[in-house]
């Protein structure tokens, strides 16, 4: 059995779906160390992982794109983030490697001064991505305006012009910083940004076809298993099992992006329907509302509990919160902020699965015409729901983590020990 480390960015949208892979891996036998978030430590540790809180320095940069004024510019603003962090969470993980002498790594996609100590430590390792993947096709738009795929010679010929427009200016803010500490762990620079999902041997992206948009030039280190979708162990309120009739389930983001008018708008354009909303705002205040007489307003509860019995979901458009409902066949009316979002809203709307309102255009009226769209697409969610469980989930991520990476590094050590190399 392997001694597997784990590395996660300071996310717990990241660290969510990655906890039923390490689960299933510590299942098989494998001893799992991680290193986290500091605030999420001890529930880690109650698994039984030997879990230690990533760099202070690591954590306390705090995404401020809710600051910008437009998408594009909010896009910017969290890889300068991610930029800063890699200072830190290189060397953070580096340390990590010395101490706990793994034998194989699970890094995040978004620690990427993590990705680049990983590559250099040159053991076997993977990286895990639980958001659209930023990487060029030939069969997809380029990444961050949220485009719909192309149709025919004139959209092809749009996403040939603009790919490197949208993509040439993230590059351009990106790369310089991102080398420089490649630099400080020894590698050679990347030229462009899809680099950066070469280099693993293993990608784990925790989606899946019909969600993802289909390519016909997927590289074989990228391979789809579904959402892995988790929930931390939570009792729900009384009040839930007192609901009788449907539940409209209203999500925001768990890293702050102010996008707490999304809840404002959905207790007032629903106020009147029959059924009950439910409102989350892990990183809001929910006693800044006042809720109607059919909406219920909470910092968390476990989405897992209010999903099972759910007609829709409202969500900020996250990855996470997005995939947890379609799982469970649940349409979505997703509402885009920022970050990766326009592009999970759009693949709401091309896979039949829901309805996308940008929040430029949020309005109460206008957000309750498209909860009632939405609730008339239960059989593209269910299509998207099939499509997940066909992947596999965390079984097939640790399969594929075993099979390519752990059976590897035990193949090479047996043929070392025949040769005489040890």
């Amino acid at each position: 059995m392997a001694r597997i480390l784990g590395y996660t960015s300071p996310a717990r949208g990241h660290l969510f779906p990655l906890t039923p892979i390490l689960d299933e891996l510590s299942r098989r036998g494998h001893q799992i160390s991680l290193r986290t978030l500091s605030s999420q430590v001890p529930m880690m540790r109650g698994r039984g992982f030997d879990t230690r809180p990533i760099a202070g320095r690591v954590e306390a940069i705090e995404h401020d794109d809710s600051r910008a004024g437009n998408p594009q510019a909010a896009l910017g603003r969290a890889v300068r983030r991610f930029l800063d962090r890699a200072e830190h969470d290189g060397p953070d993980l580096r340390q990590a490697i010395a101490d706990e002498r793994p034998d194989a790594l699970l890094v995040d996609i978004n620690s990427w001064g993590g990705l680049a100590a990983a590559e250099a430590w040159g053991g076997p390792w993977a990286a895990f991505c639980p958001y659209p993947i930023f990487l060029r096709s030939k069969d997809v738009p380029p990444f961050g305006p949220g485009l719909a795929p192309a149709r025919g010679p004139l959209g092809r010929l749009r996403d040939r012009m603009l790919r490197p427009i949208v993509l040439g200016t993230i590059e351009r803010g990106m790369m310089p910083a991102l080398n420089d500490a490649r630099s400080q762990m020894g590698l050679s620079p990347l030229a462009r940004v899809d680099d950066l999902f070469f280099r693993p041997p293993l990608v784990i992206y925790m989606t899946a076809e019909p969600f993802e948009y289909p390519r016909s030039d997927w590289p074989e280190s990228i391979v789809m298993v579904g959402p892995c979708e988790w929930d931390p162990p939570a009792e729900p309120p009384r009040w839930l099992n007192e609901i009788t009739g449907p539940i409209v389930l209203v999500t925001t983001s768990s890293e702050f992006q102010d996008d707490g008018r999304l809840v404002q708008a959905a207790l007032e354009g629903l106020a009147q329907e029959t059924f009950t909303i439910v409102a989350t705002l892990p990183a809001g205040d929910p006693a800044r509302f006042i809720a109607p007489a059919n909406a219920h307003v909470e910092r968390f509860i476990p989405h897992a509990a209010v999903l099972d019995r759910a007609v829709c979901a409202v969500t900020h458009a996250g990855m996470g919160a997005t995939q947890k409902a379609l799982a469970r066949g649940v349409p979505v009316c997703a509402v885009p902020f920022g970050r990766d979002q326009r592009e999970v809203a759009r693949r709401v709307e091309v896979a039949g699965a829901g309805t996308r309102l940008p929040a430029g255009r949020l309005s109460p009226r206008r957000l309750r015409l498209k909860v009632l769209e939405a609730l008339t697409m239960t059989a593209g969610a269910k299509r998207v729901a099939d499509g997940f469980a066909a992947a596999g989930g965390p079984r097939a991520a640790a399969d594929t983590f075993e099979t390519r990476l752990i059976a590897s590094k035990t193949s090479t050590a047996r043929q070392m020990h025949l040769e005489g190399r040890e």
